[in-house]
């Protein structure tokens, strides 16, 4: 649009029925605040500004959005504090001084998570700078909301009036279209109108929806974009509707994954908690989470029951069943065709080259796996260098932490590293040597040694165990 577009978002609700203490904005969907999406959605309009009005919690909310990432991390943003919270018409007041009169006033509500920034493009197409434009829904029972009145029948008859509720007659109350509580309008319009707010309602508030009365006798036209999708305009007032619009979130997500081509095990059983993108022919089976950014390579499978939070996993790799990874901030990568699991955790900085095997219960942390490494059963790796080839054996650990700093590990090239041993670092293997089994390792080792650190074996002959006393 020509018209710079100002966000303002409605955030200063308690929320009582939430029943946390939590603000109500900051609760999660998809992993992220409710906020953070609204905010998203209006970095993608391009807005000059969003104006976030804050009430309960306003401390809280003010430093949520400082640290919010994504589209929205770009968007520039101001706050207005509405104390006492006397109603909408109310908290647009304290962010009109905020607002320059040159641009279009775009309200949403901070708990309405799932508006598409098209259905925003057509509401501001309809506003065109010049008029008040309503987003508004039919809906089978409108308990609740304010209706829109219209001068006649039909949705192309001229809006009058916007009635809430608790203010409605029972005619008004038999009207199935309501108002999203989200509007374009006029900044220089905006500013009179509200000027003009009383509070002599059921409610004794200053309802934001008054200004449709105010246009409407300015011979100001008043337009409605009317969607269909309920979904787009769902507030949270509650943990039940948050549960609900969790799982509406995460079947558009799953079916968006679909249609780029990957097969899900059960679109119902997946959540999405971040950005998760794939290649081609990738399979996902059920009760799969994926958290922060994610990428899958192509024909990467994913077995069910996976935690995967902010890794890179290559073309062809298999995660087995029951696997958890969480790369945090230092992220996780997976080479090609490497087999993960099942039981396995990967967890910040485990850099895993091509064809890397990680068994069942197998720990990495901050540790590089060359082509061909494998560690298959009960280990931990912590703080390693690991070459190619390396057999590392079940029972197996690196001793990286000496009570107050880390240690490094380097196993050179072609190690075999027997079962049960304690690799105390720092400490290098050579390449080409053999560890044996139960040894605990404290100095380097020359390439291609076998080197064994343990007490000798000592048996005794004809040796009985103690006897119990008699009792008495």
């Amino acid at each position: 649009m020509a018209t710079p577009i100002d966000v303002v978002i409605m955030a200063a609700g308690k929320g009582t029925r939430m029943k946390s203490k939590l603000p109500k904005v900051l609760h999660r969907l998809g992993g992220r605040a409710l906020l953070a999406h609204v905010m998203d959605c209006a970095a993608q309009l391009s807005a000059r500004q969003a104006v976030v009005i804050c009430g309960h919690g306003a401390m809280e909310v003010e430093a949520a959005c400082g640290r919010m990432a994504g589209a929205a991390g770009d968007l520039s943003v101001k706050f207005a504090r509405q104390e006492p919270q006397l109603g909408t018409g109310h908290a647009m007041q304290q962010a009109l001084p905020l607002l320059p009169d040159d641009g279009v006033t775009l309200v949403l509500s901070g708990d309405v998570p799932l508006t598409q920034a098209a259905t925003l493009t057509a509401l501001l197409a309809q506003c065109e700078g010049q008029r008040l434009a309503l987003l508004t829904l039919n809906m089978a029972d409108p308990t609740g909301y304010g209706r829109v009145v219209r001068a006649g029948p039909g949705a192309s008859a001229q809006v009058r009036a916007i009635v809430e509720h608790k203010d409605a007659s029972e005619a008004q109350r038999a009207i199935h279209e309501i108002y999203s509580g989200i509007m374009a309008v006029p900044t220089r319009l905006l500013r009179g109108w509200l000027s003009r707010l009383d509070n002599q309602n059921a409610q004794n508030e200053y309802y934001l929806t008054d200004i449709v009365k105010f246009a409407v006798a300015d011979g100001m036209a008043v337009v409605a974009h009317q969607i269909t999708d309920a979904a787009q305009v769902a507030g949270v007032n509650s943990p039940v509707q948050l549960a609900e619009l969790e799982r509406v979130y995460q079947l558009r997500q799953a079916t968006a994954l679909m249609e780029q081509g990957v097969r899900l095990g059960d679109p119902a059983r997946l959540d999405v908690r971040g950005v998760l993108t794939c290649g081609q022919d990738v399979e996902i089976d059920v009760n799969c989470i994926f958290e922060g950014q994610v990428s899958l390579g192509e024909g990467v499978r994913v077995g069910a029951n996976c935690v995967i939070a902010n890794a890179a996993i290559a073309a062809g790799a298999v995660i087995h069943p029951f696997t958890h990874i969480d790369g945090e901030k230092l992220g996780v990568q997976v080479g090609e065709g490497a087999l993960i699991g099942p039981f396995a955790r990967l967890r910040p900085g485990a850099q895993l080259g091509a064809e890397v095997h990680i068994g069942n219960f197998v720990e990495v942390k901050n540790s590089t796996l060359a082509k061909g490494a494998k560690a298959n059963h009960l280990a931990y790796l912590g703080d390693a260098t690991v070459g190619e080839r390396v057999n590392y054996g079940a029972g197996s650990i690196t001793a990286n932490y000496d009570g107050a700093n880390k240690h490094r590990t380097v196993i050179e090239a072609d190690v075999h590293i027997g079962s049960n041993c304690v690799l105390v670092a720092p400490v290098t293997i050579g390449q080409g040597g053999t560890v044996g089994g139960g040894s605990t390792i404290t100095k380097d080792t020359p390439a291609g040694a076998l080197s064994v650190a343990r007490g000798k074996q000592l048996s005794l002959p004809n040796w009985k165990r103690p006897a119990k006393l008699p009792r008495g």
